[in-house]
């Protein structure tokens, strides 16, 4: 239920007024800030899920041209209607009696006087939250949601600018941990936040920030230990693997996904099954290749077994698309190029098409396919084809690290032509 008067209604009523649609309203709020803006939060805000801080009321007032006191007013109505609706609720049995509850909101509504002062309002918003822990329900479902909507992945988007749109959604997550909460509800939202911070890894491992990726996992791996939930914390502890095993240390990421196995234990699970494929890959790279063979049969055999919660096409499931993947990187370490463009070209009839960075390290594999079957130049130029095409947010980290190490294997000319083409 939203509030009559309150800043749901304000902000679409004038938004509708002005002949806007939401998107372009979030381009304006976005010129305004002079930064990323998340599409969601107008959304939020009209439906009242969430209420705009104080942060973003002078680019509200410069986009919709609602002054900076009309929407404080507003705020502070919606907050209070928020209150009126948990007072009407029963508690312990009994219904707060509707004269005490018209004396308590006539009381808050003061402070949403035309009036007040939004530092004055602002201060009784945070004393209110500390006191009643007002609107927690709200934002813990919410921050559920910020990690079910981002584990699709990137959806064509670069790395750069998911980070964007997650910063406030983080800040808010930072702000939810502080408060206090019953058991059950800081369960709920540690194991959230395991994910959440596991999200922020993986896309700063993909850019290229391998030290930083290595802090969110290990405060991942915190939160997940905190929530007792073992198949997070094995997901999050196989992830933190592909780390080294993408950046330079395989033998660590062959402990940490020794780990993850151990911790995931003998139940077929998404979890699992990732650490199994990155054992496979990181064996391969150190050159056992007996147990490196030997993981990839303990992967296959397990992706047969996993169900369809596990098989899901996100950043928390292992699909048959990222198996294929993981295979095809295995493989190609393991100098099987058959067995390896197998594995590719299962991938891609899998793989969306604006799936940009997962097409570009296939063709890599291809690339290093080429060059371990005698054909350095054919190499050179799968990679070169590979890099132009590639849009510029995603010439950086992992495909960059994987391009090079390609470059690094070559010589002569094919060496020089790829080393040329990566200085751009």
């Amino acid at each position: 239920m939203m509030a009559p008067d309150g800043i749901g209604n304000l902000l679409r009523t004038r938004r509708e007024q002005a002949g806007l649609t939401r998107e372009e309203v979030v381009l304006r709020m976005a010129e305004a800030l002079g930064e990323e803006f998340d599409p969601e939060n107008l959304k939020r805000w009209e439906l009242e899920i969430r209420l705009p801080t104080q942060r973003y009321h002078r680019s509200i007032e410069e986009v919709l041209g609602i002054p900076a006191t009309e929407i404080v007013s507003a705020r502070a109505i919606s907050k209070a209607y928020r209150l009126q609706q948990k007072m009407a609720m029963r508690h312990d049995g009994e219904e707060v009696p509707p004269v005490k509850r018209r004396a308590f909101i006539t009381g808050t509504l003061a402070v949403a006087g035309t009036g007040a002062l939004p530092g004055l309002a602002e201060a009784h918003e945070g004393i209110d939250a500390a006191l009643s822990g007002s609107g927690d329900a709200a934002d813990i479902t919410y921050l559920e949601s910020v990690f079910e909507r981002n584990t699709g992945g990137y959806r064509g988007r670069d790395p750069q600018r998911v980070l964007g749109q997650m910063q406030d959604d983080l800040k808010l997550l930072s702000d939810v941990l502080d408060r206090p909460h019953t058991a059950r509800d800081r369960a709920g939202l540690v194991r959230t936040a395991a994910g959440i911070t596991g999200l922020v890894a993986i896309i700063q491992h993909d850019r290229g920030a391998h030290q930083d990726a290595g802090r969110w996992f290990t405060t991942a791996a915190r939160a997940a230990g905190e929530s007792g939930d073992r198949h997070m914390l094995a997901w999050v502890l196989a992830r933190h693997a592909m780390v080294g095993l993408n950046y330079g240390a395989p033998a660590s990421a062959a402990r940490l996904a020794a780990r993850a196995q151990r911790v995931a234990g003998s139940t077929p699970s998404a979890a699992a099954a990732l650490a199994s494929a990155v054992s496979a890959r990181a064996l391969a790279a150190m050159g056992d290749r007996e147990n490196a063979r030997g993981a990839v049969e303990k992967t296959q055999d397990m992706i047969e077994r996993l169900d369809s919660t596990a098989l899901a096409d996100n950043w928390f499931g292992y699909p048959a698309q990222k198996h294929s993947v993981h295979l095809s990187q295995a493989y190609t370490l393991l100098g099987d190029t058959r067995s390896a463009l197998a594995e590719q070209e299962a991938a891609l009839a899998l793989t969306d098409s604006p799936s940009v960075m997962t097409r570009a390290l296939l063709a890599l594999d291809l690339a290093q396919c080429l060059r371990i079957d005698k054909d350095p130049q054919g190499a050179a130029d799968m990679a070169t084809d590979v890099w132009n095409e590639l849009p510029t947010g995603f010439r950086t980290g992992l495909v960059q690290t994987r391009a090079e190490a390609l470059r690094n294997a070559l010589t002569g000319r094919p060496r020089a032509q790829l080393t040329e083409v990566l200085s751009f």
